[in-house]
């Protein structure tokens, strides 16, 4: 028998042979920053705030006493303007009463989630590679981690079909999906879509999806961002999640929302509220204030394509060094192949970059099961975030600019 915990550490690949957990790989890549100065493109998050109408919205609601417990479900107020959100962007019908939970970010609503409809028995199936927090939150529900691989091709990652098709299983009870995705920069398509929504109908699962950079389609996408729940069939066994902290680069506040059928958030609240019961107090009227205003959506959209210029920036200086890139399609982050400079191993090539260019990367191998088909594919690979303002991006092309004279 082995504590939970322990299980945790295994299935994020954390537990080392001694049977000590180590830090993650995220942890010790912005310590390695820290101490040698190097710029950190491994953390996804801006070194920019948002929009600071939406920070004033908060300061007014601390004012205004808004500092004790919200309401379990949230406040009438952000539940409605999700409502609005959600039927304005895409025709979804949600009732603000039963079918809308706000939680603590979108990593508890996924928490939450995956506790509630998930157990030892039932397997959870994401794509792969994946956000690491999914795996520890199967592993702590008991269940199964299965994958299906997203491919590099010419025209970015893309969903293998046939092995989509065989991932499934009669134990399959719940399908994970991220879209645009972390950390590959994917925009699933509708095809793709179609084929995961026709195989959870077929056999019987609910469709999670993780949808927190739904507005960050960058320029160039060939797909639009489209809600499975949207698709013919998928309302009634879709649970929709998605966040304000990347949509308004307020990431600390922790805001997040679960969408969809009264059975499930139903489910997913008896859980929710044992793990935090409730948070955000004055940041949530604050997230109202931000889905609701024109100012703040035309904020939206001039992110989403200074976020665009770089990328490109970013892509350019990796290439000028020699690595392959995959050009991503949303998301903050771009994944470069290695390989082309000598290294077979993301990881020992993120402990060298500092010194080699002064810069800081995440290995792809933090986000896949270890020794998977995918794992062995993108060993050589690391991940990059360009949320950064532009002189820090130009320092890091600088470096890496030097690692292509090295």
């Amino acid at each position: 028998m082995t504590a939970r915990w322990q299980d945790v550490a295994r299935a994020t690949g954390l537990m080392g042979d001694d049977g000590v957990p180590r830090a993650t790989v995220f942890a010790e890549m912005s310590a390695l920053a820290a101490r040698t100065g190097a710029v950190n493109l491994g953390q996804g998050f801006p070194d920019v705030d948002g929009p600071a109408s939406v920070a004033r919205a908060a300061q007014d609601a601390i004012a205004a006493g808004a500092n004790q417990y919200p309401p379990g479900p949230g406040i009438p107020a952000l539940r409605e303007a999700i409502v609005e959100h959600q039927s304005q962007r895409y025709a979804l019908a949600v009732d603000p009463d039963r079918e809308v939970l706000v939680t603590a970010g979108a990593t508890e609503a996924i928490a939450a989630t995956v506790l509630a409809l998930a157990g030892p028995g039932d397997e959870v199936l994401t794509l792969e590679p994946f956000y690491d927090s999914y795996a520890a939150v199967i592993a702590l529900a008991g269940a199964t981690h299965t994958t299906a691989p997203l491919r590099a091709t010419p025209d970015g990652f893309r969903l293998d079909l046939a092995a989509l098709d065989a991932a499934f299983t009669p134990r399959t009870r719940l399908v994970l999906v991220n879209t645009p995705h972390n950390p590959t920069g994917t925009v699933l398509t509708v095809d793709e879509l179609t084929a995961i929504a026709r195989l959870a109908v077929a056999h019987d699962a609910v469709v999670v999806t993780d949808e927190v950079y739904e507005h960050l389609v960058l320029d160039g996408s060939p797909a639009a961002h489209v809600p499975i729940a949207t698709l013919p069939g998928m309302a009634e066994r879709t649970l929709t999640i998605s966040s304000a902290g990347k949509t308004f680069s307020f990431t600390g506040w922790k805001i997040g929302w679960v969408t969809g059928p009264v059975h499930l958030v139903t489910a997913v609240r008896t859980v929710k509220q044992f793990l935090t019961y409730v948070s955000g107090a004055p940041f949530q009227p604050a997230v109202a204030f931000a889905l609701r205003d024109p100012d703040v959506a035309a904020w939206v959209v001039e992110l989403a394509g200074s976020l665009s210029r770089r990328r490109d920036q970013l892509c350019a200086g990796l290439e000028d060094a020699g690595f392959t890139v995959v050009r991503p399609h949303g998301t903050y982050f771009v994944l470069a192949d290695a390989a082309p400079l000598g290294y077979d191993d993301g990881a020992t090539l993120c402990r060298d970059l500092p010194g080699l260019a002064g810069v800081v990367g995440v290995p792809v191998s933090a986000f896949t099961h270890a020794g998977s088909d995918v794992d062995r594919a993108l060993r050589s690979w690391v991940r990059f975030t360009f949320v950064k303002r532009d002189e820090v991006l130009a320092q890091a092309v600088a470096g890496l600019h030097r690692l292509h004279r090295g």
